[in-house]
């Protein structure tokens, strides 16, 4: 219900304000919001050649092009004039994004569909766990822990194993991988869920924990770094991972006195000591390598986990082919099998994110997302927030909406203020401290047709709000 009111209010609010900003005179145009292109320029205005300046009429008559650039620089867009049809067409500015039709298409072509090949190949992988009985092995070996933190999932039930496989994929960096562990996870929750169109409190806290974002290798944050000349792109990993943790700790903490968790269990305890043991032992590890030796290691491990994963997968299957005979299938049937069910959980998520992307997709290009973003960040520098802050905030805000817009500030940051500026640094620290909320929660409780959320989008939320505040402080103590 409150994702859906939510929905609405982006949906209304910017049409709203399209319309206004039209009829008002602050806007020439709206066709950019409906088919223009991310990176187009605007079109401001429209005159007749001779009401334009005399020098300007004189370069459009002397280029062969019949356009003038004015006031080319790095940091503004260019305004440009173009003669067409004894009109002057004057752009100024880019846009933000794609408009809605664009969106439209944009989201079953370089979304939905590359999504549906990972979720074929890996959903491929899981039902040869499934039928191995590698999943229930592992479903064993961490039930005393899991069902502390889920205290409604049965011991030994498959979704232990999913959501682990989801965690590690995370903690790793492999985005691939952790979407279809996730959602095979969700749906094995939904199995055990009483209410079929309400979240479950096993689905809010795993949802809580995967949109948390704990990560050790955020290897796509280095490349962009390495990308934008950073002296040391790895120098953001302990920040990224203390800011993450923090995220997950908070979150496991708000979800768990709302569903009245037994904090004291021995057993939980011991697990978040050795996961704490783990992540400093990495960071130890990391720390002491020079700059070569961290990006080798954090360019090669998380996709030598990944093969890992694969082989184990395939040898674990063949060693047990006897297991898949019983079940009436082969090692390479039952994979087919598997990835046909990824093909079409991809389809049943395709109009959750489509509806999303679309109202996200509005509220940029409608201007009134910067208006937000311009407001706090005038309500920071009031309070003594540095520029530097500033300059970065509207990364964690635009993050919970869209991972590539966000991104895409990132880099324009970095371009900006350097890549080693405190700006930089804390814009790649907030691109990868936290999941892109409302995508994450149309993928998951849409794979499953969950209808209401409860209180994970608020909680989720708020979860941002303390990885912002956290990033803000860990910036500022390492940078």
């Amino acid at each position: 219900m409150v994702l859906s009111r939510f929905w609405l209010t982006i949906f209304i609010c910017s049409i709203a304000f399209v319309l206004f900003s039209l009829f008002s005179g602050n806007s020439y145009t709206i066709d950019n919001v409906l088919n223009g292109k991310k990176d187009d320029p605007i079109l401001i205005s429209e005159k007749y050649l001779n009401e334009i300046p005399k020098f300007i009429q004189d370069s459009i008559a002397k280029n062969d092009e019949k356009t003038f650039v004015m006031n080319s620089n790095t940091t503004n867009p260019d305004t440009t004039y173009v003669y067409k049809n004894k009109t002057v067409k004057i752009y100024s500015g880019i846009q933000k994004s794609d408009g809605l039709l664009p969106t439209c298409k944009n989201t079953l072509l370089d979304l939905i569909l590359p999504l549906m090949a990972y979720l074929a190949f890996f959903c491929g992988l899981m039902e040869l766990l499934i039928i191995s009985g590698a999943s229930d092995k592992l479903a064993k070996g961490l039930s005393p822990v899991f069902v502390k933190v889920f205290p409604s999932i049965p011991k030994n039930h498959p979704s232990i194993s999913y959501m682990t496989l989801n965690f590690s994929a995370n903690f790793l960096g492999l985005d691939s991988a952790a979407t279809p562990f996730g959602l095979k996870a969700m749906q094995s929750l939904q199995e055990i869920n009483p209410d079929k169109e309400k979240a479950s409190d096993a689905q809010i806290m795993f949802m809580c924990l995967h949109a948390s974002g704990l990560t050790l290798i955020a290897t796509s944050i280095i490349g962009y770094r390495a990308a934008a000349g950073a002296e040391n792109p790895a120098d953001v990993m302990l920040p990224c991972i203390i800011t993450s943790f923090i995220g997950t700790i908070a979150a496991f903490l708000i979800v768990g006195v709302k569903q009245k968790i037994n904090f004291k269990s021995a057993s939980l305890v011991v697990g978040l000591m050795v996961l704490i043991a783990a992540i400093v032992g990495l960071l130890f590890y990391v720390n002491h390598l020079d700059l070569i030796g961290k990006n080798y290691f954090t360019t090669n491990l998380s996709a030598l986990i990944l093969m890992g994963i694969i082989i184990f997968t395939l040898i674990f299957s063949f060693s047990k082919e006897k297991k898949f005979t019983e079940a009436n299938t082969t090692v390479y049937e039952a994979f087919v099998t598997g990835a046909n069910n990824g093909v079409k959980t991809g389809v049943t998520i395709f109009p959750y994110v489509l509806g999303m992307l679309v109202a996200i997709s509005l509220f940029r290009n409608s201007g009134l997302f910067e208006i937000i973003s311009n407001w706090i960040a005038f309500a920071f520098s009031n309070m003594g927030v540095s520029k530097e802050i500033t300059d970065a905030l509207p990364v964690a805000l635009l993050r919970p909406f869209s991972s590539a817009g966000s991104r895409g500030f990132l880099i324009d940051s970095m371009n900006t203020f350097g890549a080693d500026s405190m700006t930089g640094r804390l814009s790649s620290i907030f691109q990868c401290s936290a999941e892109s909320t409302f995508y994450v929660i149309a993928v998951y409780f849409g794979s499953v047709n969950i209808k209401n959320t409860r209180y994970a989008l608020g909680t989720m939320l708020l979860v941002d709000v303390i990885c912002v505040i956290t990033a803000i402080f860990v910036a500022s103590w390492f940078f």
